[in-house]
């Protein structure tokens, strides 16, 4: 058991270590596909997929203090198991610390998993005080709901299911429909770097009344600007719709509907799937021939409805836990 992790006992043969960087990131990524049968991964999930090991170096380094808040798991010598922690602040000001731990299916059901939770537990508790958060974090974890031991763990701890996404594929980009007419006076097109203020206003607008969403400042839309198959309609010179489409960078055949909102009072009118359309064409023009988007589950204006109209089909739903921020011993 490493200085890292006080208090959380592990079964002989088994210890803690933090997070040393490249030499860990190939291990990590053979913890992730040896859980893949277990827990029915989908590999090319846009949500969670399988990550290589150079994908889990990218996330690692985005980390805050990525030795400190990612915990790996060993079995004599072997990584067998990590969890990983990070924060952020969502549009109501809470402060959502989130937890994620995978562990080889082999190694289940010996009170490791529960040590792991411990570990991330106590070290979100440290991160709250250092941050002075206390009055509104709170404890999140993840688990798509075909981890039926990650649930089975979280559930016995006390945390309670907030909300899901689910994630959906059009499995032929050569299979769409015909688009049909726009109602008079709106027209689409493409977005240039003039029309981001407009675009971004119309999503972060989408989200005005939806809970557990993060906050989204300009600037970091500015900097993750990939507008190659990004669509707008307009009414005149006001926006009244986008899809924000994209390729996936490591999979060039992939490619996903990021953000599709229309304003309140324009929908029911057709925009939507016109934009839809008009973003997948785009990304069938740049080589995709698949695409991918999640949804929240709960989304009141029946999205899942117009997805699966033009060919979308279900595929796995991702499940959103939280928990109140403990006091240790109870106080």
């Amino acid at each position: 058991m490493s200085d890292g992790a006080p208090g959380q006992v592990l079964p002989v043969g088994f210890g803690f270590r933090p997070y040393r960087g490249d030499e860990d990131d190939g291990p990590m990524a053979a913890v992730r596909l040896g859980c893949a049968e277990r827990d029915r991964l989908d590999a090319h999930s846009v949500v969670e997929g399988l990550p290589t090991a150079a994908e889990i170096a990218e996330a690692s380094a985005k980390l805050v203090e990525p030795a400190k808040n990612q915990i790996l798991v060993v079995h004599d010598g072997s990584v067998v198991g990590y969890s990983t922690i990070r924060w952020w602040q969502e549009r109501d000001d809470t402060w959502l610390y989130l937890h994620r731990g995978y562990l080889l299916p082999e190694h289940r059901r010996q009170g490791i998993g529960s040590a792991m939770l411990s570990w991330a537990e106590e070290r979100i508790r440290r991160l709250v005080e250092q941050h002075g958060t206390a009055r509104t974090a709170v404890i999140g974890a993840n688990a798509m709901a075909s981890e039926q031991d990650a649930t089975a763990l979280l559930c016995a701890a006390g945390y309670r299911r907030v909300f899901s996404l689910v994630e959906l594929e059009l499995g032929d980009l050569q299979q769409l429909p015909e688009r049909s007419e726009l109602p008079a006076g709106i027209r689409t097109g493409s977005i240039g770097a003039s029309h981001y203020r407009a675009a971004w206003r119309t999503v972060v607008d989408s989200y005005a009344n939806t809970g557990f969403t993060q906050k989204w400042p300009f600037q970091e839309f500015v900097d993750t600007a990939d507008p190659a198959c990004w669509r707008a309609a307009w009414n005149g010179q006001d926006m009244v719709g986008v899809a924000l489409c994209s390729i996936r960078r490591h999979h060039h055949a992939v490619g996903e509907v990021e953000e599709l909102s229309v304003r309140t009072d324009q929908r029911r009118l057709g925009i939507g799937r016109a934009l839809l359309l008009d973003g997948l064409r785009s990304l069938r023009e740049r080589g995709a021939t698949t695409a991918r988007l999640f949804t929240g589950t709960a989304n009141p204006h029946r999205s899942c409805d117009l997805y699966q109209s033009v060919g979308f089909r279900r595929q796995n739903e991702y499940v959103r836990y939280r928990k109140p921020l403990a006091r240790p011993n109870g106080h």
